[in-house]
């Protein structure tokens, strides 16, 4: 049996024996099989990596339409030069992207410090200075600050003359007084300088009088071709003069610079000895070859009162027929002056309106800071997306903006921005629409704009490493809306006239804006919306912060996930699908999506229902929420020597609900941004909350959060104070007032309730910040609840400035 199955067994092999020549046949029949598979798998991992490139990449490339600032007119452009440098207590700089700079220093020599105490450069909270402000400012053509620093009043002016063919001449004054003449025979030392930023295509050099003193500086650059600047003191008695001609490592250094150059130097003929200058200090570079300068600066220190100035002078201007110095340079100013007191009245019209001058002078302040605070800022930006390990550079480009504040916040933030457009937009529609162009310039291919732009070396100094790096998830609310709505209610027929094209290429950019938006915001459930970028596995705070709504630490869900919808968000959209809905009609373009939109989001019935609480009868945002947190500082261990910090504790679950016990600014959006019926209970209630002072009404404003919020006042972390949990802040008071008046003027139950409110509530706002300022000497970021007082950073001309629109009640 064995041998007869060992025989059948390979009987049933042999049927499955192939041959040696049969095996190649087969072998090659299926090569094309495992080519082709190979070939898809090949094809598939490079779709995998160009795919996940694309996705990476997708971040920092440039949202691919037709550029709305056009580079090459900018050096003819009236607002080529200008005082651009917002940061610093007076600089000039081109609207260039490596562009010439100059600046002032000032130190008074009983006062300076080791280790630079004493020495002003940039704007700084830390240098105590009583006030500082622009004081007139048109935003183009001239500017007159005053600085007051211990007594001594220094005073800065400058104007332009047009001509050439890079932005032609302008001409400085720099001076110091005495208040009530204290200060009077001490010396002070002035150090004016010029330099050029990193990589640009230019030179500069000093120029030196017989007496081997700087008279001035010359040189050239691709955006200016040649130039000359010469100073000349007008009056008082010079003490010493000085100067440095050296290599600077970067804009961000140039105080570090100048202390590094300090000598002492015994006066001819006395043993008196000054603080000066060190010459000519020229670096090498590696090969040894000396390296060109690029800062040179002079050094006048004088007895108070004294006076120089600083004439620019462009190589291209070829029918110069007198130099703006002297008599000419104050009756041309004169002029300016004259031109801009006429103008400020015919556009707010306070006089008119019977305000003294003391408040209309302070209106023309607080109008010329927030003109005076535009900057020029060039670099590239830090984003990140999920697709990127780490942050990668925006491309380079540039940003004219406004800034909020020139000492804490002297860079661009977008929120910030659309209220400085209400103003801006009032004043000079040609600036505002060239801001605007930059900001959307800065667009990517996805439709998102960084919330906030840190351009330049001197810029990204004065950030925290925390908040360098922007994240394209995340939003800031579609303020330039409110801009445009304000432009089409009050200056349609110039904008029709003057901007039209630029209106038409601008569209295609806020259709990806309002897009962006209207995706990648939108919440779990049809028409509600949520903010990116909370923390929901912090244990540090006691409510994760939403920086991308623009209000930080405002309190809303205590615990973030993805049920949570955020009402003033759901506003913003709103507010954005109607502006954009009469946009695409003045250009002819389809506007049914948006009006369907904006008609829909308006909606009463179902706002209510998604953002209406039964139990206060409020509007709420809703999600995962507890009020029963609080921080506690944890038991260290016994062998522990380090302080631990607090963190938060949870006492109850939260659960899925509106946030209605938390009543403030949030709440109120629905009403401010005009979106509830006018005879609506809703309405009714809000203004009666309004009023309420256990809420949020004071005699100096409305309070951000309600005194009986769980959260008000309260420290966010063991070092974070609160911000917006109590403050009054002026945009949001702005847009109540706005709002106010708008239900005052329509038919309805509660038309005589929202003028009463509207009036007492403007002139409450316009009071205090006069108060504040006329006290402090300055704008300030937020005001108290209690007393009204400034806190926060100072000055803060941004949306505080806001102040000169309600004076003059343009809405």
């Amino acid at each position: 049996m064995t041998k007869v199955k060992g025989h059948e067994r390979p009987q049933k092999i042999k049927s499955r024996v192939i041959s040696s020549s049969d095996s190649d046949k087969s072998s090659i029949s299926k090569m094309p099989i495992l080519n082709t598979i190979l070939t898809v798998v090949c094809i598939g991992v490079a779709i995998w990596f160009s795919y996940k490139g694309y996705l990476e990449t997708r971040v920092n490339t440039p949202y691919n339409v037709e550029k709305l600032v056009n580079a090459a007119k900018l050096n003819n452009s009236e607002r080529y030069w200008g005082s651009y440098r917002s940061g610093v207590y007076f600089g000039m700089k081109t609207r260039d992207p490596y562009s010439l700079v100059t600046g002032l220093m000032w130190y008074f020599p009983q006062f300076l410090r080791q280790g630079g105490d004493g020495l002003r450069h940039w704007c700084e909270q830390g240098d105590k200075l009583d006030r500082y402000a622009w004081l007139e400012h048109d935003g183009e053509t001239f500017g007159v600050q005053e600085i007051v620093d211990g007594g001594a009043i220094l005073r800065t002016s400058f104007i332009k003359r047009p001509g050439g063919k890079h932005g032609g001449d302008w001409s400085a004054r720099i001076g110091v007084s005495s208040e009530k003449g204290e200060r009077d025979g001490e010396e002070i030392s002035f150090i004016f300088y010029t330099a050029i930023e990193d990589k640009t295509n230019g030179k500069i050099r000093a120029v030196l009088g017989d007496s081997q003193r700087l008279t001035g500086m010359e040189g050239n650059t691709e955006g200016l071709g040649f130039f000359s600047i010469n100073l000349n003191s007008l009056k008082g008695q010079v003490e010493e003069h000085s100067f440095l001609v050296t290599v600077a490592p970067g804009l961000h250094v140039l105080k570090e610079t100048v202390l590094q150059n300090f000598r002492i130097a015994t006066q001819k003929g006395s043993n008196k000895k000054h603080i000066v200058l060190g010459g000519e200090q020229l670096s090498s570079a590696h090969d040894g070859s000396k390296l060109d300068p690029n800062f040179v600066a002079t050094q006048v220190t004088a007895k108070i009162p004294f006076e120089f100035e600083i004439s620019f002078e462009s190589a291209s201007f070829n029918n110069r027929s007198e130099k703006l110095i002297g008599e000419r340079y104050q009756k041309a100013l004169s002029e300016r002056r004259k031109i801009f007191n006429e103008k400020f009245d015919r556009v707010f019209q306070l006089a008119a309106k019977g305000y003294k001058e003391d408040e209309v002078n302070f209106a023309k302040m607080a109008f010329s800071n927030m003109m005076g605070s535009i900057g020029y800022f060039y670099g590239s930006a830090q984003v990140k997306s999920a697709h990127t390990k780490e942050p990668v550079p925006y491309w380079k480009a540039a940003l004219y903006t406004a800034v909020p504040s020139r000492s804490f916040f002297p860079r661009g933030f977008l929120w910030d921005e659309g209220f400085h457009g209400l103003l801006i937009s009032a004043w000079n529609l040609n600036i505002q629409m060239d801001i605007m162009s930059h900001w959307f310039d800065l667009m990517n291919i996805e439709g998102w704009i960084p919330r906030e732009m840190i351009l330049g070396q001197e810029a990204l100094v004065k950030v925290p490493e925390e908040f360098v790096t922007q994240v394209n998830t995340n939003a800031n609310p579609p303020t330039f809306f409110i801009t445009l709505k304000c432009i089409l209610d009050h200056n349609r027929q110039e904008l029709l006239k003057n901007h039209y094209i630029l209106l038409e290429k601008l569209y295609p950019r806020l259709q990806a804006w309002f897009t962006w938006f209207n995706t990648t915001q939108i919440g779990d459930m049809p028409g509600t919306y949520r903010w990116r970028g909370r923390n929901g596995t912090t244990s540090r705070e006691l409510n994760p912060k939403t920086l991308t709504s623009g209000l930080d630490d405002y309190p809303r869900a205590s615990h973030p996930n993805l049920d949570e919808r955020h009402i003033d968000l759901r506003c913003w959209i709103a507010l954005a699908a109607n502006v954009m809905s009469q946009i695409a009609d003045i250009l002819h373009k389809p506007s049914e999506k948006y009006l369907d939109t904006y008609n829909y989001l308006t909606d009463n019935d179902l706002l209510n229902h998604l953002h209406w609480s039964p139990k206060t009868q409020t509007f709420a945002d809703y999600g995962l929420h507890t009020d029963k947190v609080s921080l506690r500082k944890p038991t260290p261990s016994p062998r522990s020597q380090q302080s631990l910090e607090m963190t938060r504790i949870v006492l109850e679950d939260p659960i899925l609900r509106f946030v209605d016990t938390t009543f403030g600014y949030v709440s109120l959006f629905p009403f401010i941004l005009q979106i509830i019926e006018p005879d609506s209970s809703q309405l009714g209630k809000i203004l009666d909350d309004i009023v309420n002072p256990d809420l949020l009404w004071t005699k100096y404003g409305l309070r951000s959060l309600a005194k009986n919020s769980p959260l008000y006042m309260k420290y966010n972390t063991e070092h974070d104070a609160p911000y917006w949990r109590g403050a009054i802040w002026m945009n949001i008071n702005y847009l109540t007032a706005k709002a106010l008046n708008h239900y005052s003027k329509i038919q309805g139950p509660h038309q005589l309730k929202a003028k009463n409110i509207y009036t007492n509530l403007r002139q409450n706002l316009i009071k205090n910040v006069i108060l504040q300022y006329k006290k402090t000497g300055f704008l300030w970021e937020n005001y108290g609840d209690t007393y009204g007082n400034g806190k926060g950073c100072h000055p803060f001309t941004g949306w505080t400035s806001l102040t000169v629109l309600l004076m003059s009640e343009i809405y």
